[in-house]
């Protein structure tokens, strides 16, 4: 499928200065944006069908850990917020196994697409990873599947919703728990989350939509899924540094091999 067929271009003006600033804006106001029927529905039922074929595939996971993806910090206690463990469950397709003819590889690697998102995340270039797992993620989410809380390493997460669940599955989150470059965790604030004190917001994602996603200090997660409809949701993730690869090791965690 060519690039002019994937997105939906009147509606989305990747190339227009006003809607990137647009986009930008809400972005830096939310810390989140959801453009809904980014791509078409010709593109949409194309992914949809690649990755029901696949779902064999995947990896699937059963994680417990903490809300910070790192090692335990034994200078707190096992039940201290910084040690506590959460659960997540999920399954996984990797670049390697997304065919040269998809459409996600089409907009992955477009020019255009990456200029746009380059200029609404205010980042001076964009590069794929340096391995063949972590480019395209194809995730799988089916009955009972959750994404634990957590915070993100990577300063902005770039995803597309392909199917969503009968119910569950929804996509919450809580803005500057932390600010992780100062070195301020708030633990206390982060507690209250986990214990459910405090509400946190919900992103409404339907079929089709882009999110971009800064989660390095908010703290976030995926409801367990509910129902027989799987939910998938492709990640596509970008460096803003050439040579970036995960090591031999979370490639083994993360993907299996």
């Amino acid at each position: 499928m060519k690039f002019e067929n994937v997105i939906n271009l009147k509606s989305n003006q990747i190339t227009d200065p006003t809607y990137i600033q647009q986009c930008k804006a809400t972005l830096e106001r939310d810390g989140a944006i959801v453009i809904n029927n980014f791509i078409t529905d010709q593109a949409l039922e194309q992914i949809r069908f690649e990755g029901a074929a696949k779902k064999h595939l995947a990896f699937f996971t059963n994680q417990q850990h903490n809300i910070y993806i790192s090692d335990t910090d034994p200078s707190y206690p096992e039940d201290h917020i910084r040690n506590k463990r959460v659960i997540s469950s999920k399954g996984c397709i990797t670049d390697d196994q997304i065919s040269e003819e998809s459409v996600l590889r089409t907009l992955y690697d477009s020019d255009t697409f990456r200029s746009f998102l380059k200029e609404v995340l205010n980042e001076q270039a964009l590069y794929a990873y340096d391995d063949d797992c972590s480019s395209i993620n194809l995730h799988y989410a089916s009955e009972g599947q959750e994404l634990g809380w957590h915070f993100d390493n990577s300063s902005f997460a770039t995803t597309l919703m392909i199917q969503k669940p009968e119910a569950g599955g929804e996509f919450q989150y809580v803005r500057d728990v932390r600010d992780a470059d100062k070195g301020e965790m708030n633990f206390s604030e982060a507690e209250k989350v986990l214990a459910g004190e405090i509400k946190p917001d919900m992103l409404a994602i339907e079929p089709g939509a882009l999110v971009l996603f800064r989660g390095r200090n908010a703290i976030h997660r995926v409801t367990p899924t509910i129902g027989d409809i799987t939910r998938m949701m492709v990640v596509l993730a970008y460096n803003n540094k050439p040579g970036v690869a995960l090591s031999a090791s979370a490639r083994k965690t993360f993907y299996g091999k």
